[in-house]
This record gives C-alpha cells, sequence and structure tokens, in this order.
C-alpha cells in the first residue's frame, strides 16, 4: 500500500504534462488574437505610406505654390499702405506657420516611414495630434483672412488674376524634354 506522499511523487510527472497544456493554451490564446490585429496593422502601413507620398508631394508643393505665386501676385497687387501691410503680415505669418508645419513633419517621417514598412515604430501620438491640429487651424485661417482678401485685391484686375492661374499652371505642367535637330 502506498503513502500519500508516494501518491503526490507518482502524480507529478501527469501534473506537469497539465501545467504544460495551460501555457500552452495561453500562447493558442494570444495566437487567437492575431487575426484581428492584421487589418488593423496593415492598415496603419497604408495610412503611413500615403500620409509620407501626400506630404511631399501635394503639402510641401502647396506650401511653395503659395510662397511663390499667391502671396507675390498678392503683395503686388494689394493697395499701398494699410492693405498692402496686412498682406504683408498675412504672408509672413502664413509662411512661419509653413515652416513650423514642415519642420514638425520632417520630425515625424522617420517614425512613419517604419510604419509603412510594419517595423516597430516609436511615433509621437501626440506631434501627430499637433500637427493635424495645427494644420486644420492654418487652413482655416487662410480660408477666412488671406483667400477672401485675395479674391478682392486680384479681382479689381482680371489679368492679375489670370497671370496667377498661368503661372500655377506653368509650374506644375510637366515639361517636355526639348529635342535640337
Amino acid at each position: 500500500m502506498s503513502k500519500p506522499s508516494d501518491t503526490k511523487k507518482e502524480n507529478e510527472p501527469l501534473e506537469d504534462f497539465s501545467h504544460c497544456h495551460e501555457g500552452i493554451l495561453r500562447k493558442l490564446e494570444m495566437l487567437n488574437e492575431l487575426p484581428a490585429l492584421l487589418e488593423p496593422a496593415k492598415r496603419a502601413r497604408e495610412i503611413a505610406a500615403s500620409a509620407l507620398e501626400f506630404f511631399r508631394e501635394a503639402i510641401f508643393e502647396h506650401h511653395l505654390d503659395e510662397e511663390r505665386e499667391l502671396f507675390p501676385a498678392v503683395l503686388e497687387s494689394a493697395e499701398e499702405g494699410d492693405e498692402r501691410r496686412h498682406v504683408q503680415a498675412l504672408a509672413k505669418q502664413l509662411t512661419s506657420e509653413h515652416r513650423e508645419l514642415e519642420s514638425t513633419w520632417k520630425r515625424l517621417e522617420p517614425e512613419l516611414k517604419r510604419v509603412a514598412k510594419g517595423q516597430d515604430s516609436h511615433l509621437d501620438v501626440a506631434a501627430i495630434e499637433r500637427l493635424v491640429t495645427q494644420y486644420r487651424a492654418h487652413a482655416e485661417f487662410e480660408e477666412r483672412e488671406l483667400l477672401p482678401l485675395s479674391q478682392t485685391i486680384l479681382s479689381r484686375n482680371a489679368s492679375h488674376l489670370g497671370a496667377l492661374g498661368l503661372s500655377l499652371h506653368m509650374r506644375h505642367t510637366p515639361r517636355k524634354p526639348t529635342t535640337y535637330i
């Protein structure tokens, strides 16, 4: 007849198997979470890649269009005195905001590239939120202050508005290489 302590020793190998199953089942439950995480991870990569492309190709170009074309055209057409000083102040403020937004973007860009590639990232969530909030405020200010004023100023002379349109068109029209025969 076996003693109670002997039975415990005899059951230890079976308990080890049971404990292993507990660990295996915990890991399998974690694995079971994976399918639900794949789609959000894919979406994160897509959003990061799209943002990278869009910011460089659209937003930086938009800022250049404003600074090289719109601001100078409005300044040139503005009346001497208060109107011109107001346009100068707006252009200076908006250009400063452009640099600030671009600077924030450049700090985010390396980590966004990592996200786009599906790599681990230490993305600054607060910086993204700040960029979105600041850009929204920038765009709203521009829509409310600069663009209506620009419309008023440039509409005084149809050729000024036309010249701006042509200049923007020329900036964005791909140039074909010239061949000389």
